[in-house]
């Protein structure tokens, strides 16, 4: 892939950059500004190359409609506080006030187009509707960057087709983040640690079939856990659990075995027999061995052994990627496990790697600094389905263009 660096010199010249300010929202006000702080080294460089900078972005699922409230304004205003600029808002995306916004740009200034999902083009599976909204952002430039690692698995307009039609570079943050990755399951220092939490074993079938073959030790938390749990035969109350998945967590079981890894799993959690997810409530609160779960309770956290199990894990490792928090950690009383397995990261003497969504979130919402882990990913989705071995599109097309 090019480089910002490698599209010459970019004073006066127009540029289109996709960045990921699909930021967690209370109102108005930015709740987690961490992806914003991601794309900013990029920005600047822009800034102070004197190029006439236009960002495209997204925010929540309008699904192709204006939709007020997923409006870029709480991220323009952010985002010009953080540079110390006044970053101009168009309020379309490609009508005319993007196109004017756009075309009045002076050397070294930044616009923000509304959010590309309020276009149907923007995510629509046909690639000629995708085509024509990629060449109307195309006019906003004369090279593209590709800076939202967030978005590089998804082929749409902003990501993929423009970089089809402009000379195209990945901004250091997709850079690094691709660097960081394809190096974990390439050739990791070891020994190399995967950490998986979250709620459905589905959703990381795919991971954890791909890092069997290269991690030394695979931990095991979230509500996903309960499935493996499961598998081994024992009873798991009215916890989440994925019957469908089943049948490959017992392969993988065994896979694990024959080949000498380990598959660390809880062996203790946290239970209750009520909470409500939606007002962040939980009733009282147990502690009981994970082969003995009650009948009519709800495993919520990984408990204080575990917690001590995979410390002990993550600390040994010269390598640990996570992704995926132990339990609910939104819930007070159930953020611990995410907690210490967030502590013994910063403890690793060798790469530690956050691989991004709710993982990025529960570590700063519990108080830890971006800068006390190796490296923070901006992307859970894309981080996953990059250790998966997959080929993703908007990487793809940015080392085709060149």
């Amino acid at each position: 892939m090019k480089s910002v660096e490698d599209l010459g010199d970019l004073s006066g010249k127009r540029v289109v950059i996709r960045c990921d300010f699909n930021v967690p929202l209370d109102g108005q006000i930015i709740t987690d500004d961490g992806r914003i702080k991601a794309a900013l080294p990029t920005l600047e460089q822009l800034h102070q190359a004197g190029a006439r900078t236009t960002v495209l972005a997204h925010l929540g699922r309008p699904k192709g409609a204006v939709d007020p409230k997923f409006s870029l304004a709480p991220v323009a205003k952010r985002l010009g506080e953080l540079m110390g600029l006044d970053i101009k808002l168009a309020t379309d995306v490609v009508g005319p006030s993007a196109q004017q916004t756009s075309a009045s740009l002076k050397d070294g200034e930044i616009a923000l187009v509304e959010n590309v999902r309020f276009e149907k083009g923007e995510t629509s599976k046909d690639e000629a509707e995708r085509t024509e909204l990629a060449k109307k952002y195309a006019s906003f430039g004369d090279f593209y960057v590709s800076n939202g690692f967030g978005v590089v698995h998804r082929k749409q307009a902003s990501v993929y087709d423009v970089a089809k039609l402009l000379p195209s570079a990945a901004g250091s943050l997709v850079a690094k983040e691709v660097k960081v990755l394809e190096g974990l399951t390439a050739d990791p220092k070891r020994p190399f640690v995967v950490v998986l939490g979250g709620a459905k074993v589905a959703d990381k079938l795919a991971v954890i079939d791909n890092l069997l073959k290269v991690a030394d030790t695979l931990v095991i938390g979230g509500g996903m856990a309960f499935t493996f749990i499961k598998a081994q035969g024992h009873e798991v109350g009215t916890s989440l659990v994925d019957d469908d998945s089943l049948e490959a967590v017992k392969g993988y079981l065994a896979q694990a075995k024959a080949a000498g890894k380990s598959i660390l799993l809880p062996v203790d959690v946290r239970v209750s027999d009520s909470v409500d997810f939606g007002a962040h409530t939980v009733g009282e609160i147990d502690v009981v061995d994970a082969d003995q779960m009650p009948a009519g309770k709800m495993g919520l956290d990984i408990g204080p052994k575990s917690e001590k199990l995979y410390a002990d894990a993550i600390r040994s490792a010269a390598s640990v990627f996570w992704n995926g928090p132990m339990g609910v950690f939104e819930i007070k009383g159930l953020e611990e496990g995410t907690r210490a397995v967030a502590q013994a990261l910063t403890e690793v003497k060798g790469l530690s790697v956050v691989g991004g969504g709710d993982s990025a979130s529960a570590v700063r919402s519990l108080g830890f600094a971006d800068d006390q882990f190796g490296h923070i990913s901006t992307g859970g989705g894309a981080s996953l389905e990059l250790m998966e071995g997959k080929e993703l599109p908007g990487i793809a097309v940015l080392k085709e263009s060149n």
